[in-house]
Order: structure tokens, then C-alpha cells, then sequence
């Protein structure tokens, strides 16, 4: 049997504001200042603790380094919130307080949203199944960035599929999916190399597609940066045996 679990997935999209891809960043800044209080999933996956050392109280950051359970995007152009997991009632009991957004001090009204919530599948999969990127694929870090450049085209390659088998594999493990021995992830990766900005600076990221035995929900972001929006994958319907 398929080793495959169901979460839940809360999207929220507002379909009469427009704004660019790269304002999912922004987005996520709003989002995560207004609701500060309330998790700190959406602020910029922060935890904040107060610790005394003798007469002084001190506030120390903890990073959360776990795959981001709240995720702000801009899919053609439409602003858009995923949330699963804990992340997904999240957004459900945010979803009436949502009244505008602002994007650099320019406020656009929130006259309509939507809201989908469901329990999806993730998990290996019997086929091997076809997924695009929506949004680039940031997939390499610093590291093996400067491998991934000594590299010929063949071992880059065999590195991005790799790199994407091990976030798939991440990906499982946060909502407590683990392989059996006889499974592996099988990947076929078409992408194409681009650059972005992020955080200022100049970084390559992917676009294209990807064939692999695995069930993911659409909308859902693989790779760095997913909680700004990189890396959003969509099916593609299309099946292949394994």
C-alpha cells in the first residue's frame, strides 16, 4: 500500500485585488504584523521567549527551521494564503478579520475573498505524476550553490534531483510520513535556470516541471523561501506508470 497520510489545507485568495509575484513577500509582512499575536506560524515563523540573568530580562528569537505551515503567495496575480496543518484552522479562524491589504503604504480593500478548506492527500504514489512550477523554484542554498556551479550539466542535474528528493522527503516528515524500507522517491525534474532577487541580492532559482511518485496538494510550496511564495507547485494532469 501507498505510504500516504490526508491533511487539512486552508487557501484563501482575493480575487479583486491584483498585485505583482514578487509582493508575496510584502503580503506575508501585513499578514504576519496585524496577527502577531496570535501564532507565531505567521509572523515571519518566529518564537520569542523572555529569560532573566539576575536583574535583567532579556527577549530571545528562536527561529522556527520546520516547513512552513503558513505560506503567502501571488498566483497570476491574485493574492493568495495556503495554510496546513495547524496552519490550516489557523487562517479559518483568521479568515472574517481579513478586511485589507497593504502592499509598501498602498491599502487595497478586501471587497470579496474566497475560502476553500479540505482534507488532501500526501504521500508516495502507484504513478508517477506531473507537477509545474508555478511560482521559481529557489532551490539551492549557499553551499551547494558553489558545488552546484563546479558542476558539469549531467551533475547538476543528478544535484537538483536530489536536492528535490530531499525536500519531498521533508516535506513527509512534517506531517510524520516515513518511507518503508522497499520505498524511494523517484524524480524526473525539466527545469530551466533563471535569477530573482531575494533579499536584495541576486539568486538563481528554476523554472519547468517535474515527474515524480508522489501525491502533493496543489498550491503547496517546495524548496527556500516558501513561506514568500517560491517554489509554488500545481498538478499537471498527467500520469505516467512507475
Amino acid at each position: 500500500m501507498p505510504t500516504q497520510t490526508l491533511i487539512p489545507i486552508t487557501t484563501i485568495t482575493f480575487p479583486e485585488i491584483t498585485l505583482r509575484t514578487r509582493d508575496a513577500h510584502k503580503m506575508r509582512g501585513y499578514f504576519g504584523d496585524l496577527f502577531r499575536e496570535q501564532s507565531p506560524l505567521l509572523h515571519n515563523h518566529l518564537e520569542s521567549d523572555n529569560e532573566e540573568t539576575g536583574d535583567v530580562a532579556t527577549t530571545v528569537v528562536k527561529f522556527r527551521y520546520a516547513y512552513p505551515l503558513v505560506q503567502y503567495k501571488v498566483l497570476r496575480q491574485t493574492p493568495t494564503l495556503v495554510g496546513l496543518g495547524e496552519g490550516a484552522g489557523l487562517l479559518a479562524q483568521l479568515f472574517l478579520q481579513m478586511r485589507e491589504i497593504d502592499i509598501d503604504g498602498q491599502s487595497f480593500p478586501v471587497l470579496s475573498k474566497h475560502i476553500r478548506h479540505e482534507q488532501a492527500s500526501v504521500g508516495i504514489a502507484d504513478d508517477l505524476i506531473e507537477y509545474r512550477f508555478e511560482t521559481l523554484w529557489m532551490a539551492l542554498n549557499q553551499t551547494n550553490y558553489r558545488d552546484y556551479r563546479h558542476y558539469s550539466q549531467a551533475e547538476q542535474q543528478a544535484q537538483l534531483k536530489r536536492v528535490l528528493t530531499s525536500q519531498l522527503l521533508a516535506l513527509f516528515r512534517e506531517f510524520g510520513l516515513w518511507l518503508e524500507p522497499h520505498e524511494r522517491i523517484m524524480v524526473r525534474l525539466d527545469v530551466q535556470e533563471r535569477t530573482t532577487q531575494f533579499k536584495n541580492q541576486t539568486m538563481v532559482a528554476f523554472t519547468g516541471s517535474f515527474l515524480a511518485n508522489v501525491v502533493l496538494p496543489d498550491g503547496i510550496g517546495l524548496g527556500k523561501a516558501v513561506s514568500r511564495g517560491f517554489g509554488t507547485v500545481q498538478l499537471v494532469n498527467n500520469r505516467m506508470s512507475v
